[in-house]
């Protein structure tokens, strides 16, 4: 078409009115054609001119950029787009000549957090530069589908240890407890015959020394009953989170589920000084899921932002239907993840906590899982974090548009 074009713009001259007119026509389809296209691809396309002026961009681009049209065509691409750390890589690469593959940059979308991966080539026009071309493809998914992809090998690899591994410290566990038990009861029958060793007016000075000794004693018992019963719990953690799971879906309503359990860790809660806030969707439709596991689910979420709340805070719990899908998102006020910690919170063994088994999400994102639902997770340090659970609403529960708003709908567009 582009050499069609120029070949008729040499004989326009000699070409009568209706030629030409046949000619703009052709064009103008040509060109709306090619807007097509742009318009069709999933990612997004920008062009400058050398001034580093956008003079064209298709819907992805505007979608994923939020670009103003106001500015648009008299001053710099970077001056056209809000998100400021885009822009400011905008200007310093097309000022500088950079070609640039593969940006990543975090940036809120209609109220969506994407990961969008830019690139910044040289647009080439018969051997020469005449601008510049800017490549937007969104990688959220993508990236979201790799991490998962590394969790559930991290699983798999965990439940090929398990069975031997985690029955081999078990055993011995429980050796220990039980003979750490038959200590305390011996030194107990000890301190009881030390007392009647001794005639009442020798024994007073003796004693004291003594109650000291066994209250030393004591201590140190207690430090070892206090390890085994964590390296017991770490154990069942580690069974839990890599033996199958026997779910039981049954139909019902997840608010329900909430309120229960918000009620059960009420008193955690205010002993924590936590403001317990409920956002509950009013008619949220039925979903299938397994109430033991999911209030286990649930709770290691709040459990984690009670501890991320030392000094108190607020946690929100809301509910919400959006198309086929249920949202549940729990919020805290708390110290936040750092940011390079956000990709691997989900990993087993990963934990930030002194204590922490580093099993507490892994539980949380391999019961999501069976529910064919998804978990995300947005934080920064220091403003709290947000847990976003989705889980599939059953075929039947899908609502849709009853008979009289489609007719509303049809009298609306007449």
């Amino acid at each position: 078409m582009r050499q069609f074009i120029k070949r008729a713009l040499q004989k326009l001259n000699k070409m009568t009115e209706e030629q030409i007119r046949d000619l703009l026509v052709s064009t103008a389809a040509e060109i709306d054609r090619l807007e097509t296209v742009l318009d069709s691809l999933t990612d997004g396309i920008l062009v400058c001119d050398t001034e580093h002026t956008l003079i064209l961009a298709n819907k992805c681009a505007e979608r994923f950029l939020s670009i103003r049209y106001d500015e648009q065509g008299s001053e710099p691409i970077w001056t056209a787009v809000r998100d400021e750390k885009v822009a400011d890589f905008f200007e310093i690469s097309l000022l500088n000549g950079d070609r640039v593959l593969e940006r990543e940059f975090d940036v809120e979308t209609k109220g969506k957090q994407r990961l969008l991966s830019i690139s910044v080539l040289p647009l080439v026009q018969d051997r020469q530069v005449s601008g510049s071309l800017l490549y937007v493809e969104d990688i959220t998914e993508k990236r979201s589908k790799e991490a998962r992809m590394r969790r559930m090998e991290s699983l798999a690899s965990l439940t090929t240890l398990a069975a031997g591994v985690a029955h081999e410290i078990k055993n011995p566990l429980g050796s220990l407890s039980i003979h750490i038990q038959l200590i305390q009861k011996a030194m107990i029958a000890n301190q009881a015959l030390y007392g009647k060793a001794y005639e009442p007016e020798e024994s007073e000075e003796r004693e004291q020394s003594a109650q000291k000794y066994f209250n030393l004693i004591n201590k140190y018992i207690a430090v070892v009953n206090e390890e085994i019963d964590r390296l017991n719990g770490i154990v069942v953690d580690f069974l839990f989170a890599t033996r199958p799971m026997d779910m039981d879906f049954r139909r019902g309503n997840i608010n329900t589920l909430i309120g229960e359990l918000t009620e059960f860790v009420g008193f955690e809660l205010e002993d924590a000084r936590i403001a317990c806030i409920l956002e509950l969707a009013q008619e949220l439709p039925d979903i299938d899921f397994d109430e033991r596991y999911m209030k286990q689910a649930l709770l290691n979420l709040i459990k984690n932002a009670i501890a991320a709340m030392p000094e108190g805070g607020t946690l929100t719990i809301k509910t919400e239907a959006q198309e086929a899908e249920i949202h549940i998102q729990v919020y805290d006020t708390g110290i936040g993840i750092p940011e390079e910690h956000l990709s691997k919170i989900f990993e087993p063994y990963f934990t930030t906590k002194e204590t922490g088994s580093g099993l507490g999400l892994t539980l949380v994102f391999k019961i999501i899982r069976e529910h064919q639902g998804e978990i995300t997770v947005k934080s920064k340090s220091g403003e709290g974090s947000c847990f976003t659970i989705t889980l599939p609403i059953p075929q039947k529960e899908r609502r849709l548009i009853k008979y009289n708003d489609t007719k509303a709908l049809r009298e609306g567009a007449l």
